[in-house]
Order: C-alpha cells, then sequence, then structure tokens
C-alpha cells in the first residue's frame, strides 16, 4: 500500500476524455437540447447548507487494478461518466473534498452500478477503513461467509439509498429500551448522527458509565467530551447496534481523541443529533471492519478486518473486457435496461456556467481512500 498525491483534474490534460454532449442519453435535456452538441450540464445540491457543485459531464477512463487473489492479474479500462466541476458553493469552497467524490450510490450512473451494467464486475463492492486511516475501495466483493448481514431497507416505497434497520442500541453491556431506528450507512460521512430520541438515551447511558465530568473543547462539535484525569483516560464503553437474527456491530472505541500542546488531553463520544428521524454511520464508527455494500442481494455486511489480509472473500474475477462490445465503450443501451433492473437515469442537470473552465476545480471520481483497488476472484 502506497500514498499518492492528489491533484486536480483536468480533462483537456486526458488523453481518454470525451465531451459528453447534451443529447446524449444519460444526459437530463435529450432530446430537448437547444444544441445537441452543447456539453451535458449538470447540477448537485447536497444536505450540507448551501453546498453544491455544477459543471458538465465527461466521459473518461478508470483503471482497475486486480487483486492479490486474482489469478489472471489482468488490469481493466472501464470507461465511466464523471461530472466535472466549474463552480462550486459551501463546504467545497473551505476545503472539503479537495479532489472531489466519487459516487457509490444505488443510482444508475454511478461507478458501481457502470462496472456491474458493462460486466466487469459483480453488482458489489467493499469499504475498508484501518486505524491508520489507510483503506481500501474493492469493486466486485461479496465479503466473506463468516460476515454478520442485515438487509438494506427501501426509502419511501424505493430502493434509492443504503439504510438498515437497527433494532437496538447498547453502551457497554446495557442494551436501550426503545432504541430501533432506521439508520444510514454513508462512507462520505466522517463521523455518526443519531436521530433525537436515541441520541439522547445512548449519551446519557454513555455518561453514566464513563463516570467523570463533562468539559468543552473549542471548535469541536461533539456535546460530551470530557478531559483526563491524572490517572489518564477512563474505561470506554463500547457501542454497539443490534439487528435482526441476533446480528450485531461492535464500536468498540466511539471516542474521539483530542490532542493539545503537550500531547492528547481529553475525548469526546464522537456522535452528533441527526436532523430528522434517520441516522447516519460515518467513517468513525467504520473504521477496524470491511464494510460490504451487496447491491445484488441488497444487504449489507461488515467482519472485522485491518484492510490488509482481504484474500478470502467472495470475488468474482474481473472480466477485463466487460459484455459490451468494445472494453472502451460505456454500457449499451440494452445493458442500461437491462431486465430486472431500472435504466439509467438521467444526470441532475442545470444551467451550464457562464464562465466554463478547462480544469475541474472538483471531479466526481477522484477519492480520498490511499489504494483503489477492483476485486476480483
Amino acid at each position: 500500500m502506497q500514498d499518492r498525491d492528489l491533484n486536480e483534474y483536468n480533462p483537456s490534460g486526458s488523453s481518454t476524455s470525451k465531451t459528453l454532449p447534451c443529447s446524449h442519453q444519460l444526459c437530463e435535456p435529450g432530446p430537448d437540447c437547444p444544441n445537441p452538441k452543447q456539453q451535458c450540464p449538470y447540477t448537485v445540491n447536497y444536505y450540507s447548507e448551501d453546498t453544491s457543485t455544477s459543471g458538465f459531464l465527461v466521459e473518461d477512463v478508470l483503471h482497475l487494478v486486480p487483486g492479490p487473489s486474482d489469478v489472471s492479474n489482468k488490469s481493466v479500462r472501464a470507461p465511466i461518466i464523471v461530472g466535472c466541476g466549474s463552480k462550486q458553493t459551501g463546504g467545497y469552497l473551505s476545503g472539503v473534498a479537495p479532489d472531489g467524490l466519487l459516487g457509490l450510490g444505488l443510482g444508475e450512473i454511478s461507478v458501481p452500478s457502470f462496472l456491474a451494467k458493462a460486466g466487469y464486475i459483480r453488482n458489489s463492492f467493499s469499504l475498508c477503513f484501518n486505524e491508520d486511516d489507510s483503506g481500501r475501495l474493492l469493486f466486485g466483493d461479496q465479503g466473506i461467509a463468516s460476515q454478520q448481514t442485515t438487509p438494506f431497507l427501501p426509502l419511501d416505497g424505493k430502493n434509492v439509498t443504503y439504510i438498515v434497520g437497527v433494532d437496538a442500541c447498547c453502551v457497554g453491556s446495557s442494551c436501550l429500551d426503545n432504541t430501533n431506528f432506521q439508520l444510514l450507512v454513508d462512507s462520505g460521512s466522517s463521523f455518526t448522527f443519531l436521530p433525537d430520541q436515541i441520541y439522547g438515551k445512548v449519551v446519557d447511558e454513555f455518561d453514566r458509565q464513563v463516570n467523570t465530568s463533562k468539559s468543552s473543547f473549542e471548535g469541536y462539535p461533539w456535546e460530551y467530551c470530557y478531559k483526563f484525569s491524572s490517572n489518564g483516560m477512563p474505561t470506554i464503553p463500547s457501542f454497539t447496534l443490534k439487528f435482526a437474527k441476533s446480528n450485531s456491530f461492535v464500536v468498540s472505541n466511539p471516542v474521539f481523541v483530542i490532542y493539545g500542546a503537550q500531547g492528547a488531553v481529553g475525548f469526546c463520544l464522537a456522535v452528533q443529533l441527526a436532523d430528522g428521524d434517520i441516522g447516519t454511520i460515518g467513517q468513525n464508527f467504520m473504521t477496524g471492519y470491511q464494510i460490504i455494500f451487496d447491491r445484488e442481494n441488497f444487504k449489507l455486511g461488515w467482519s472485522r478486518s485491518n484492510c490488509k489480509d482481504l484474500n478470502n472473500g467472495d470475488r468474482a474475477p474481473l472480466n477485463p473486457s466487460g459484455t459490451s462490445n468494445s472494453p472502451n465503450s460505456l454500457p449499451t443501451a440494452e445493458q442500461q435496461s437491462a431486465p430486472n433492473s431500472p435504466a439509467v437515469g438521467p444526470a441532475v442537470a442545470g444551467q451550464t456556467p457562464s464562465k466554463s473552465s478547462s480544469t475541474c476545480l472538483s471531479c466526481l471520481v477522484k477519492f480520498f481512500l490511499l489504494l483503489l483497488v477492483a476485486h476480483i476472484s
């Protein structure tokens, strides 16, 4: 595993980039384009306050590396659609996602959807976050036989995102009454959020078990924080999410340690109040696990992992040429609307920025993990 420098994506500097015309079937204006040769515009508005990105769509090639257990050892050049942002607002202007975001959702324009539709991988992927801030993304991975699982749930009757149903929350050995809720599994969120009623019960029980005086640290978003005593850190209770069929997800260390000039000075329970009835589990609680997003069987899987020894999972071999006629073509219209699956949805389009930029300020294919692996066997 090695670190790599992150850079802005420049389509004019890429020999494989292609402009996506406004008339393309993945562009929302489609046949109604005033000029079919115009670049396809897009706009995405995020839940974060005043945060958005707009620009144009381009086609480029994603290079996938075979995993260590793939005996074919063949890499793949997979064409995908990316949104190249020329105008950003909100969090993007303060340094959020400097290299952009990788779309991993259930939408048919996301990267896993393209790869699966084109026949390169199984319709599944996994994320693994290690304690040392490294990690892996494995396309096509369906995990190991001994992993725990729980089904994804529809939202408003539609399978549009990765939501699971939590039966109960436990702090240490104490499982709390009436703490069932729905939870969004979000690799794009750094921290974890709980609905109001669940949050109150969890933090009260955590505070009771920690048995030390609350404190506060300027600039940190958490409410339940504590300073180290002369005896150091007190015993920290675990946080457990209980699911159906006795499956459980244990967060052994649910705190964020605060450092000062002299080293560690305190810690906070790294949970915030959610805005609404659906909670979010973020990267901080997924650390130390291999998280499986099995879209083929519509379920979430998880198992303990150091993110280095990932050779024993259920991974189909990478198909270097996919099932399309050309290894360098996008999924065909037939593949995009294959039986038993929805047709490819259009990009969310807006007005083309009046002042375009040849260098993308943010490209939605870059991402923060240190190693990108297509898995595979």
